[in-house]
């Protein structure tokens, strides 16, 4: 809590500040301290003992590891606060001369925990004024019951799996393709389930938060998996890192290593670890690739196979992301035969018939043909009318059901809670 109320009142008094000053080297001085001590707070809570393990391994030292707790959502508050007051350095906004308003945004409950990453701009009219209607509150309502419905019907029942996939006393091929596969679906639905019901509740209140999700899964590239992924991080290191770096308006050289810069970053903000740095210096390497050539003839191909690509390298990317190095190889190694298991035993083909129901609804909710076959049926006037009339019968059953899982399932938490 105290590092929290740190945060929002350093900001308030910087932002005043860099507004006020008149003179650019006294603006620039203010900017890069707020920055500064901004990083250097969530560097000490978040990062500190990964450092101390590292240079302890490094020299045979023995420097104490910090026992505290981190702050839940400390990157995504952290982030929202150094937009705001790169924005009011920008003058793309002025700072907010009234400390509770401030505060309010950088703490405004919905979101504040696992994102989307909610700029300034985008509700700095609605800290003030709101319009309150009751489409908008509905509309909330129902995005906030699918959120619910996303995360405890599907994400934990994937989660399951893939437990059972990293537990097995009986390995297989494909078990481990299951968990994969599993875990893959399982962090899109938990993260998008909550930034819907981060959504949705926003808007019940009145704030129009931007979308952080766009069907990533359809994706024929990993660079449009990027722009449908977790918007709200990459348009904020895009924005704030990336164009200030130079972005691709520099030679070929330099323009690769912004690109590392920025995915290094993109990695070690997901955690303080190596797999999550070898995890966003991978996608480095698989963007800059598609941006010398490999877009181009993945043009040329048909999306069949561009699309088998792009999961391929997202389902072997995650499986990095939520293990130890040494172990994600050897899952990775289980999944293309290089070790010595079966294909298949009792207990794969056991649980693979148990959970291929929710694979299969996971699947096709992971992409747009629900929202096709929706719009495409809702244009004609019969259906319009059926939609209307059982609308609020489904989200009653929905929400039902997703009490009942919650119930009678052991707890969950939302994956993003650690970041």
């Amino acid at each position: 809590m105290f590092t929290f109320i740190f945060s929002i009142i350093l900001n308030y008094i910087f932002g005043l500040l860099i507004d006020k000053f008149n003179t650019l080297f006294y603006r620039k001085v203010a900017i890069i301290t707020a920055i500064a001590i901004n990083l250097t707070l969530i560097g000490l809570l978040k990062y500190s003992n990964f450092i101390i393990e590292n240079i302890n391994s490094l020299f045979s030292s023995e420097i104490s590891l910090f026992k505290y707790a981190l702050p839940i959502g400390i990157s995504f508050y952290t982030f929202q606060a150094i937009s705001y007051i790169i924005d009011v350095y920008r003058k793309e906004v002025s700072a907010q001369t009234n400390f509770i308003k401030l505060a309010l945004y950088i703490s405004l409950f919905p979101q504040l925990i696992a994102g989307p990453i909610v700029r300034y701009k985008t509700i700095n009219e609605e800290l003030s004024m709101r319009k309150h209607s009751f489409e908008d509150f509905s509309y909330g309502v129902k995005r906030f019951i699918f959120g619910l419905s996303k995360k405890l019907i599907i994400a934990d029942q994937l989660a399951t799996l893939w437990t059972l996939s990293i537990e097995t006393n009986q390995p297989s091929v494909i078990y481990y393709w299951l968990g994969a596969i599993a875990f893959s679906l399982q962090i899109y639905f938990d993260f998008s389930a909550y930034s819907d019901m981060a959504i949705g509740m926003g808007r019940m209140f009145g704030f129009h938060f931007l979308e952080n999700f766009n069907h990533p899964f359809c994706s024929k590239s990993i660079t449009e998996f990027w722009r449908r992924w977790h918007i709200s991080l990459g348009s904020w290191f895009r924005d704030y890192l990336y164009i200030p770096l130079g972005g691709n308006r520099t030679g070929v050289l330099r323009w690769g290593i912004n690109i590392f810069i920025v995915w290094c970053l993109t990695g070690f903000w997901h955690g303080a670890d190596w797999n999550f740095i070898l995890w966003g210096l991978m996608f480095g390497v698989v963007l800059v690739l598609e941006k010398i050539f490999l877009l181009r003839l993945l043009n040329k191909i048909p999306s069949l196979f561009t699309h088998i690509y792009t999961m391929l390298i997202v389902v072997f990317s995650f499986v990095l992301f939520n293990n130890e190095i040494i172990d994600a190889i050897e899952f990775i190694k289980s999944m293309l035969f290089m070790t010595d298991i079966p294909f298949f035993t009792v207990e794969s083909n056991y649980y693979l018939g148990s959970y291929l129901y929710v694979l299969i609804i996971a699947i096709i909710f992971s992409t747009e043909i629900p929202k096709y076959i929706f719009l495409k049926l809702n244009i004609k006037p019969l259906w319009n009318k059926i939609f209307n009339f059982t609308e609020p019968i489904m989200l009653v059953i929905i929400l039902l059901l997703s009490v009942g899982y919650m119930v009678d399932s052991s707890f969950q938490p939302f994956l993003y809670f650690r970041f």
